[in-house]
């Protein structure tokens, strides 16, 4: 996926995202999720916030002007917690004019831009094109956090396997990451993270839930450990 060509599959997977929050009644957006203490309500407030980030960074990409990912992680905390108790349809009519704004900045960047780093909150530098598809990573997993039925098998297996890709290169990044191997059993993904670690194996959804923190990998096996390890820090 490049460019502008990621916008078809984050469009759908925005439009998954909605419809899930469109089911929900009120009082189902004070449920707990995946990720607590985050309610429903946090959670998807945090994918529209984080859009705006997004979109930010997209901003410094097309003008060349430094424009921070989140004022502090103070602000980015307060701006989650006062939209998480709205009612739903606020929730929904945030998320879809978030998604608004951030098809219309990616598709009216510059060529230049394109070319162009920025800074991610953790540090990591990214172009655009890696930037967007952040927001892919962002729905898709933060979907299943809702735990409304929205699981890691439902996640489109392209994406799912950039969604990988994209923990194992930030893990790749940080010195402590230990070594280990990744086998999808059912797409042939494969990833080494460094040499004579263990090998996780097992299916792709599997890897993701457990890679990303949200299952403690109880659906894969290990070679060359007594169990599967946990799963290292990637965020």
């Amino acid at each position: 996926m490049q460019g502008l060509g990621a916008l078809d599959p984050i469009t759908a997977s925005t439009n998954r995202f909605v419809a899930t929050v469109v089911s929900l009644t009120d009082a189902q957006v004070t449920g707990d999720t995946l990720v607590p203490p985050w309610t429903r309500g946090h959670v998807i407030t945090h994918v529209a916030r984080a859009t705006d980030s997004i979109c930010r960074l997209l901003v410094w990409a097309r003008t060349g002007v430094e424009t921070p990912q989140y004022a502090s992680m103070e602000a980015r905390a307060a701006e989650i917690e006062a939209g998480a108790r709205r009612p739903v349809a606020d929730l929904v009519a945030d998320v879809r004019d978030t998604a608004a704004r951030f098809e219309e900045t990616v598709r009216t960047l510059p060529s230049a831009a394109w070319h162009a780093e920025v800074r991610m909150r953790t540090g990591e530098l990214r172009t655009p094109t890696s930037l967007i598809l952040a927001r892919l990573r962002e729905l898709e997993i933060h979907h299943v956090d809702l735990d409304v039925g929205y699981g890691f098998s439902d996640i489109p297996v392209d994406a799912a396997r950039w969604i990988i890709d994209d923990i194992v290169e930030a893990l790749a990044r940080r010195p402590e990451t230990p070594a280990l191997c990744l086998e999808a059993t059912d797409t042939g993904l494969v990833h080494a993270l460094g040499a004579d670690g263990p090998t996780v194996r097992g299916r792709q959804a599997d890897i993701l839930a457990w890679l990303s923190g949200r299952s403690p990998g109880t659906a894969l096996t290990a070679s060359g450990a007594d169990e599967v390890p946990a799963a290292p820090f990637w965020i």
